[in-house]
């Protein structure tokens, strides 16, 4: 499967690559700097998102788009996130697209959004991403998956165990290594399981 992978060089998107690129995917991993260490299966590729015309060039062959990159730049964080959305509306297309989530998308069991009771300090850029994801996934916009961590993901051991929950957060624990995270997101890119859905993905009970 050939993947493209954006924001390839961070946490998240390191974990990743690496996963897709040991089970023999062709992973394009694309960052603004372009320094992912390239390998056989591994092609760095410089990349501004926001560039669109160069996204659609690096979308053209791939199989699957994965979106790991952050939004934040400035001190608005609707206006960055809209943004960010529309670029990959306008560069991705009808290739399949995994985007990578935050926990203020999810739900607790009474159906509040998570994204309306955390602190001032991470609040509007949680809603923010949480309208993003929500006017990218109407319908005919993008053939799009969403896949949240919980609260807290870093680097740790890879277990190769997880759960997938729906939009709504499961019991605790609420803290994932990227490495298990990255087996989780390369099995969704392998199976496409959640068409259209925004997931939660959790460490295994």
């Amino acid at each position: 499967m050939k993947i493209l992978i954006l924001g390839a060089t961070g946490m998240i998107g390191s974990a990743i690559t690496a996963e897709a690129a040991s089970r023999g995917h062709h992973v394009t991993a694309a960052s603004r700097s372009g320094t992912a260490t390239a390998s056989a299966t591994v092609m760095p590729l410089a990349l501004d998102l926001h560039d669109v015309p160069a996204l659609q060039d690096a979308v053209q062959g791939q199989d699957v788009v994965i979106a790991t990159a952050s939004a934040r730049k400035t001190d608005d964080p609707f206006s960055e996130t809209a943004a960010y959305a529309q670029a990959l509306v306008d560069g991705v297309g009808d290739t399949r697209l995994i985007m990578v989530g935050g926990a203020g998308s999810l739900n607790l069991p009474d159906g509040t959004a998570i994204a309306d009771t955390l602190p001032d300090a991470y609040r509007a850029e949680a809603q923010a991403m949480r309208r993003a994801h929500e006017t990218i996934l109407a319908p005919s916009v993008l053939n799009l998956t969403f896949a949240t961590p919980p609260f807290m993901i870093q680097p740790g051991p890879r277990t190769g165990h997880y759960r997938v929950s729906d939009r709504t957060v499961p019991d605790a624990p609420y803290e994932i290594s990227a490495e298990d995270y990255a087996v989780a997101l390369i099995d969704e890119t392998e199976r496409a399981a959640h068409p259209g859905q925004i997931i939660g993905i959790f460490p295994a009970a």
